[in-house]
């Protein structure tokens, strides 16, 4: 290897550093729940996606186990070829019907639902409506499409409309947006920008990513959330979140479902999702339909965390979802506060560049149906503790 053609890569990680940017990995020894276990330590876990407690879940992991016995671990090829397991099949039905949808498609996550079903949707010559906050995953599939990609201001239906009438001329249009902002955790005014489509002949399509098990009846998402069943065209889910394990869909009309068995080039050209991880989907998806129970604690241990940071005098943002964002701005501050709350036992991860912009970086909590009072109390404890000492709050 010639001397010196990798130098730019260590001036790049120390630039990162300088900033506050670089990102160290913490490592967990245990199950992903309301406690675990980080670098050896026990603290609470407040930033993880696992917002019902399904990763743990007893009834989902007897179903893997099964699973394994029955189906052994990996279904060894595409699903073309002979990766198309019966369970796959099942799984898609189920979340057919827990979306209310015709049909449904598995893929191996949520990220790539997003670039496996954008470029089939649409490609040269047509136009993409996107919301200038979407996720990095939609923002990707988006680039692979070689079509025109025109961003709108952040939930603004009206400069949305501007777009649309500014920028006519196209083969086929589609507007995406996620359903719950990742950063933020505000909610897209799903039902103006369906009207919009609607009136302009556009295609809709919306990343529901953290409204699966949080919006809705029994978590069954934005859609189901604003009563639009059949009106938008795609809906795209992750097994990841909510539903505790991994993998992504998408539902909608027999049709989508159809051509996106046909071109979209994940499904095509990638092994299909694995057998234990779709058993235990499969019951997940039984649990969560069978009861809202544990959506109706998520609620509640939301409002409540909620408010104690505002009593704190914490800024929470604009959020509308357990999603509660701790804007502190400086990154090299958030990540001070981060490791501070680390060790007073709570795990509640610095973001910053380049997953939100440079002055925006925050704290991202993310309470659980898991948590206790007591965790909750605990967690406030630990950020008014550090909070005060770093003067942040008063």
């Amino acid at each position: 290897m010639a001397s010196g053609k990798l130098d730019w890569i260590d001036e790049e990680i120390n630039l990162l550093k300088e900033q506050g940017f670089y990102k160290t990995l913490k490592t967990v020894g245990s199950a992903n729940d309301a406690h675990f276990i980080v670098n050896g330590k026990e603290v609470l876990n407040f930033c993880s996606n696992n917002y019902l407690g399904f990763a743990d879940h007893p009834r989902i992991k007897k179903a893997a186990k099964e699973a394994v016995d029955k189906y052994g671990v990996g279904a060894g090829a595409v699903r073309t070829i002979s990766g198309n397991n019966i369970i796959h099949e099942e799984l898609e039905k189920k979340l057919a019907e827990f979306k209310k949808a015709e049909a449904a498609i598995l893929f191996q996550s949520g990220y790539c639902a997003n670039i496996a079903t954008i470029p089939v949707l649409v490609g040269e010559g047509d136009i993409i409506f996107s919301d200038e906050l979407n996720h990095a995953s939609i923002i990707d599939g988006c680039r692979l499409t070689k079509a025109l990609i025109v961003r709108y201001k952040h939930n603004d239906v009206v400069d949305l409309e501007k777009q649309i009438k500014d920028n006519s001329k196209f083969r086929r249009g589609l507007i995406i947006t996620d359903g719950v902002f990742s950063m933020d955790g505000d909610i897209a005014p799903l039902p103006k920008i369906v009207e919009v489509a609607e009136k302009y002949g556009l295609m809709t399509m919306v990343d529901d990513s953290h409204g699966e098990g949080v919006l809705g009846s029994n978590g069954r998402g934005i859609v189901d959330h604003f009563h639009l069943h059949g009106r938008v065209d795609v809906e795209l889910g992750t097994l990841s979140k909510a539903f505790g394990v991994v993998g992504g869909f998408i539902t909608g009309s027999q049709k989508v479902v159809d051509i996106l068995k046909q071109k979209a080039r994940p499904f095509l050209f990638s092994t299909s999702m694995s057998l234990v991880d779709t058993a235990a989907c499969i019951e997940a998806v039984k649990v969560l339909g069978e009861s809202d129970d544990l959506v109706k604690k998520l609620w509640a241990n939301t409002k409540y965390f909620k408010e104690g940071m505002k009593e704190l005098g914490f800024d929470i943002g604009k959020s509308e979802t357990p999603i509660t964002p701790v804007m502190l701005k400086d990154a090299n501050l958030t990540r001070e506060f981060s490791q501070a709350l680390f060790e007073e036992g709570v795990l509640a991860t610095a973001i910053v560049y380049p997953t939100v912009a440079k002055d925006m970086a925050r704290i991202r909590v993310m309470p659980s149906a898991s948590h206790s009072k007591d965790d909750l109390d605990k967690a406030l404890a630990a950020f008014g503790k550090i909070g005060k000492a770093m003067k942040v709050i008063k």
